[in-house]
C-alpha cells in the first residue's frame, strides 16, 4: 500500500489544488469533508487542514479537534486551518487591520525544516480577511509578511509529539513560488511520505484489484469515446480481458464521423465493443424541447434504456464497470449540506440501481491529468488520451434551444471545421476543450448578390489544468478568420461566426 496523505476540506476553492500539488510530489493523498470523522490507519503519514470560506469566529464555522489529529500524525494548516488551530490552542483571531487578497513576501524567515531551500523575501498568495491578532502558549511565529505578523508559525514539543506547522498563505497556488517547495518539505521530509505513486505502480495495483474484486465474473460498461471511459475499461480489459462487455451508444448527438471513428479505435485496443445506432429515437425525445435541463435529462434517461435493454440481452452479468474520477467523488461530498446545483451531471448515476449491480471504478482515485497520465503508460493511442472533453450529452447542449436532426448536421459540419483548422495549426493541443455552439439566433446576411438569413455559429475554446476554473484561450486572430471564412462559406444555414472570450468563473465552459 502507498503512503497517504489526509487533506481535511473546510470549504477553500483551493482544496483541490492542494491534492494537486501533493500528487505531484508522487504521494498519494486523499480529500475528505472536515465534519467526518478521520478514520487512522498505518499508510497514512500527515494531514493538511485547508483554508474555508468562513471565519473561525463564526459560531457556525467548521470546529474538528486539530490537537487530537496532531496527537497521531504531523500536520500543515493552512489559512483557516491556522486561525482555527491559533484559536483552539488559546490564540485571538480577528478582523485584519490590512487585509491581505493577493502576492505578499515573506519576511523574517526562521531556519526549519519546512522552509528548507526557501528564502525571506519569497512570493506568496494569500487570501483572507482575519489574521492572528495573538500566539497561543507554546508556539512560535517563523514569519511574517510586509502586513501581517503572523505569516507562519509552528507548535513546540509541549502540544503535540508530531511537527504541526500553520501558515497563513496558500502554497498550493502557482503565484506561492516556493510552495510545492513548502509542501516537499512538509510532505516528504516531516511526514515521511515515499514518492513511489506512480501511474505504473498505480496500474499495477489497480489491475490486480480488480482481478480479485470480479474473478471469472462478466463486466458490462458503457463507452463514450472519451479518455475517462477508455482507460477505465482499458484497466478493466487488462484484468479480466473478454470477460468485459462493451456498449457505445450512437445517440445523434456525437461529433462527425466519431461513432465511426471511435469503435474503429476500440477495436485496436481490442475491447470487447458493441455499437448501437439509436440516433433517431433520441431525435424523438428531443423533439420541441428547449429546456436545457430537460434536454439533459431526456438524454441521460434515453442513454440509460438504451444501454439497460442492451446489457439485458447478456447473461451473468455481475459489474458494471464506470468512468467515475476523483473530482466526481469530490463534488459528490458536500462539508455544509447540499451544493447547489448548476447543471446535471454528465455522468449517468442511475445505472447501478435500476441494474442492481456492483461497481468497478478503477479511476475514482484520479484527476483527469493524471488519467491521461496512466493511459499513456498503457499505451493508449492519443486519439483517446489527447482528446478534448466533450459533455455526456454531446451536441444536445450546444444546440441552444430545440434540437433537430437538420441542426445537428448543421454543428456537425462547423464543429469539424473547428475542430480540423486547430489541429493543422497546432493549438489542439494548447487548448484544454474546444467545440462549436449553434444559438437560436439568425440574422440578416449576404451572400453573393443575395440576401441571408441564417444562424449563428459561437466557437468556444479554453484553457484549463483540469477544467474546474478555465479561461478562454487566446487564439491567433488570423486562425480564426480562417475559422469563421471556412464555416460561412461551407456550412449552408450558417451565415456569422462569433468568439466567445468568457472565463469560468463566471461563466461555466459549455452554454447549457
Amino acid at each position: 500500500m502507498n503512503d497517504k496523505i489526509l487533506i481535511l476540506d473546510f470549504g477553500s476553492q483551493f482544496t483541490q489544488l492542494i491534492a494537486r500539488r501533493v500528487r505531484e510530489l508522487n504521494v498519494y493523498c486523499e480529500i475528505q469533508p472536515c465534519t467526518k470523522p478521520i478514520v487512522y490507519d498505518s499508510t497514512m503519514k500527515g494531514i493538511i487542514l485547508s483554508g474555508s470560506p468562513f471565519s473561525v469566529n463564526d459560531p457556525k464555522a467548521p470546529n474538528p479537534d486539530i490537537a487530537a489529529m496532531a496527537a497521531r500524525l504531523p500536520l500543515l494548516a493552512v489559512c483557516y486551518g491556522a486561525q482555527l488551530l491559533a484559536k483552539q490552542s488559546g490564540g485571538e483571531v480577528g478582523k485584519s487591520t490590512h487585509r491581505e487578497y493577493g502576492r505578499a513576501h515573506l519576511q523574517d524567515v526562521a531556519h526549519d525544516p519546512i522552509f528548507a531551500t526557501i528564502a525571506s523575501g519569497s512570493q506568496v498568495w494569500m487570501s483572507h480577511s482575519d489574521s492572528i491578532k495573538k500566539l497561543p502558549e507554546g508556539f512560535e511565529i517563523i514569519a511574517r509578511s510586509e502586513s501581517i505578523p503572523v505569516a507562519a508559525f509552528k507548535a513546540s514539543a509541549a502540544y503535540a509529539p508530531n511537527p504541526v506547522y500553520a501558515i497563513q498563505f496558500h502554497p498550493e497556488v502557482t503565484h506561492s513560488t516556493d510552495g510545492g517547495q513548502l509542501l516537499k518539505n512538509f510532505v516528504v521530509d516531516i511526514c515521511g511520505a515515499h514518492q513511489d505513486w506512480t501511474p505504473a505502480a498505480f496500474i499495477h495495483e489497480t489491475v490486480a484489484h480488480i482481478k480479485q474484486q470480479a474473478g471469472d465474473k462478466k463486466v458490462v460498461m458503457a463507452l463514450s469515446g472519451g479518455v475517462d471511459s477508455t482507460v477505465a475499461a482499458t484497466l478493466i480489459h487488462r484484468a479480466i480481458g473478454d470477460n468485459l462487455y462493451c456498449i457505445f451508444v450512437d445517440n445523434g448527438l456525437l461529433r462527425k464521423g466519431e461513432f465511426e471513428q471511435v469503435l474503429e479505435g476500440y477495436k485496436h485496443l481490442g475491447l470487447n465493443t458493441k455499437g448501437i445506432d439509436a440516433k433517431q429515437r433520441f431525435y424523438d425525445a428531443l423533439s420541441g424541447e428547449s429546456d436545457p435541463e430537460k434536454k439533459r435529462k431526456i438524454i441521460g434517461k434515453g442513454f440509460i434504456d438504451v444501454f439497460n435493454e442492451e446489457a439485458q440481452l447478456l447473461t451473468d452479468v455481475s459489474f458494471l464497470g464506470q468512468g467515475t474520477i476523483y473530482p466526481d467523488v469530490i463534488e459528490s461530498m458536500s462539508i455544509h449540506g447540499p451544493s447547489a446545483t448548476i447543471k446535471s451531471h454528465h455522468n449517468v448515476g442511475g445505472l447501478p440501481e435500476i441494474m442492481k449491480l456492483s461497481l468497478i471504478e478503477p479511476l475514482r482515485a484520479l484527476f483527469k491529468d493524471e488519467v491521461r497520465k496512466v493511459g499513456r503508460e498503457l499505451g493508449i493511442d492519443d486519439i483517446f488520451i489527447g482528446r478534448h472533453p466533450f459533455p455526456g450529452p454531446g451536441l444536445g447542449i450546444r444546440i441552444l434551444g430545440a434540437v433537430s436532426e437538420e441542426k445537428v448536421k448543421m454543428l456537425q459540419e462547423a464543429d469539424a471545421i473547428y475542430i480540423q483548422h486547430l489541429r493543422d495549426s497546432g493549438m489542439y493541443k494548447e487548448v484544454w476543450q474546444a467545440g462549436a455552439i449553434l444559438l437560436p439566433v439568425q440574422s440578416v446576411g449576404v451572400m453573393g448578390d443575395e440576401r441571408t438569413y441564417e444562424f449563428t455559429c459561437a466557437l468556444r475554446a479554453v484553457t484549463s489544468v483540469d477544467g474546474m476554473t478555465a479561461d478562454w484561450a487566446h487564439l491567433p486572430y488570423d486562425l480564426l478568420a480562417r475559422i469563421s471564412n471556412d464555416i460561412i462559406n461551407r456550412v449552408k444555414g450558417i451565415n456569422r461566426v462569433v468568439y466567445d472570450i468568457s472565463s469560468k468563473p463566471p461563466a461555466t465552459i459549455e452554454w447549457e
